[in-house]
C-alpha cells in the first residue's frame, strides 16, 4: 500500500464515521403512555422539560479534535503530517487548486437550494437560518481562538495560523447542517455533503496550506459546532424570534483572516 493511501485513511474515515455512525440523533423513539391509548382516560399532560445534552454526539467530533490537539506534541503524529505533505506536495509539485474556497460552502448552499426546489427539510427558512448562524458563530469563534493560541506554522510557512483548518471546519459544519436538515428525506444528501467537506479538507493539504492534523481537527470542530447549534436552538430561539415582527439573526464569522458580522432578517 502506498504511503499516501495509508496516511489519508483518517480523512476518508471522517465521511464513514460522521455520515453513518451518528445515528443517535436520527432515531426518534415514540413511547406514548398506556393511558393515552385507553378510551375515556384523560391524557396526561407532561410539563415541558429541557432536553438533556446528548453526550453520545460528542464521541466522533471529540475524537477528531483530540487527534488534532495530540498531534501538536506527539512525534509520531507530527511525522505522519510530514509524510502526507511529502506525498502530496514535495514529491509531486503542482499548481494549487482554489475550488476549496467555494466548495466549503456548497453543503450549506444545497440546503437553501433544495428548499427552493420544493424539497422541504426539517426547519423553515427562519429556523434553519438562525441554526446555521449559531453554528457559524460557534465554529468561527472556536477556530479563531484556537489559531491564535496554537500559533502553528502552515506547511508553506506563509503564517502561523495553520491549526485548525478554518476551511475544513466551515465545510464540515455545513455538511452536518445538510445532513440534519435532510436525513429524514434521504441519507444521500448528508453523504454528498460530507463528500464535499472531505474533498475540501483534502484540497487544503493538496494545496500545501494545512497539515493532516489541521484538517482532522477542523472537521471535528465543524461537526460539533452544528450539533451544538441544533441542541441550543430551542433555548436561544426566543432571543431572535418575535412572532409578529419576523426574525433577525446576527452571527460573527471568520474567513481567511477576516472577521465580521452576518445579518439575516426574515419578514413575515
Amino acid at each position: 500500500m502506498r504511503r499516501s493511501v495509508k496516511y489519508l485513511l483518517p480523512v476518508l474515515c471522517i465521511i464513514t464515521l460522521s455520515a453513518n455512525a451518528q445515528v443517535t440523533d436520527s432515531i426518534k423513539p415514540i413511547s406514548p403512555s398506556f393511558s393515552d391509548s385507553l378510551p375515556g382516560v384523560p391524557t396526561r399532560i407532561t410539563p415541558s422539560v429541557k432536553k438533556a445534552f446528548p453526550v453520545s454526539m460528542l464521541i466522533i467530533p471529540a475524537s477528531l479534535i483530540t487527534y488534532g490537539v495530540t498531534s501538536l506534541q506527539n512525534p509520531e503524529l507530527k511525522n505522519m503530517n510530514l509524510e502526507v505533505r511529502e506525498e502530496l506536495w514535495d514529491e509531486r509539485p503542482h499548481r494549487q487548486i482554489h475550488i476549496d474556497n467555494y466548495l466549503q460552502f456548497a453543503p450549506a448552499a444545497a440546503v437553501y437550494g433544495l428548499n427552493a426546489l420544493g424539497i422541504k427539510g426539517e426547519h423553515n427558512f427562519r429556523d434553519r437560518t438562525i441554526i446555521y448562524g449559531l453554528s457559524t458563530a460557534i465554529m468561527a469563534s472556536t477556530v479563531y481562538t484556537t489559531k491564535h493560541l496554537s500559533r502553528q506554522w502552515r506547511p508553506d510557512e506563509s503564517d502561523k495560523s495553520s491549526f485548525p483548518s478554518g476551511h475544513t471546519a466551515t465545510a464540515f459544519a455545513a455538511a452536518e447542517f445538510l445532513r440534519k436538515e435532510y436525513w429524514n428525506v434521504s441519507p444521500w444528501y448528508g453523504i454528498a455533503g460530507y463528500a464535499a467537506a472531505a474533498t475540501t479538507g483534502y484540497l487544503r493539504m493538496y494545496n500545501n496550506k494545512h497539515w493532516l492534523s489541521d484538517v482532522v481537527a477542523g472537521a471535528g470542530i465543524g461537526i460539533l459546532s452544528t450539533d451544538l447549534a441544533y441542541w441550543l436552538y430551542p433555548s436561544v430561539k426566543k432571543l431572535f424570534v418575535k412572532e409578529k415582527g419576523g426574525a433577525t439573526a446576527i452571527a460573527p464569522f471568520y474567513q481567511q483572516g477576516a472577521i465580521g458580522l452576518s445579518l439575516v432578517h426574515h419578514f413575515k
